[in-house]
């Protein structure tokens, strides 16, 4: 019996973990995943490099890049997670208008305290985010509230598979429930 097409959202801000959360959710739903970070330009990449917060004139059509990978049926027929910051709820929105069918997208906002962030961020090496502009992230983000039904939360003080493991469940339990989502060929 084939199941709904879900497209998932690992959401928060940078160092929470999205990319760890993305792939095992990725892995366990038997779906791709795709790190928002890829479809930045090169030009933005090298703005946050150099330790500069990007502005929305600099998000919208990255958010759109991911709009599209998220409702692209022919690259994942079953669905897709990405990984990708959906800071303000406006972001969270335009990925919403991209989607044919609201329900077929879930968001997983992955939040904790700030000193653990920071300390994951000063841990961890090749990435183009310096720790820098954490303070920056943090003052954009918009923590979805229970007006965002589409979002389930998990805090990142859990470790990776446990949140993967209850998240998932969740995910399929929401998709298995709705008879309006699209199911896949």
């Amino acid at each position: 019996m084939p199941r709904p097409r879900l497209s998932v959202v690992v959401m928060g801000v940078s160092g929470t973990g999205k990319s760890s959360v993305a792939a095992g959710l990725a892995q366990l739903l038997g779906v791709p995943w795709i790190d928002g970070d890829d479809l930045h330009t090169p030009d933005a990449v090298a703005r946050m490099r150099a330790g500069q917060p990007l502005a929305d004139a600099d998000r919208w059509p990255w958010l759109d890049r991911i709009g599209a990978c998220l409702v692209d049926a022919t690259a994942a027929p079953h669905g897709v997670v990405v990984a990708c910051s959906a800071l303000r709820r406006a972001y969270r929105d335009r990925l919403r208008a991209a989607s044919p069918a609201p329900r077929c997208l879930q968001f997983v906002f992955l939040d904790g305290p700030p000193a653990l962030i920071r300390q994951r961020m000063t841990q961890r090496s090749g990435h183009y985010m310096p720790p820098a502009l954490l303070e920056s992230q943090l003052q954009t983000l918009e923590a979805p509230d229970a007006s965002e039904a589409d979002v389930l939360h998990a805090r990142i003080d859990t470790p990776v598979a446990r949140i993967v493991a209850e998240v998932g469940a969740q995910l399929l339990q929401r998709t298995a429930s709705d008879p309006t989502t699209k199911v896949s060929a």
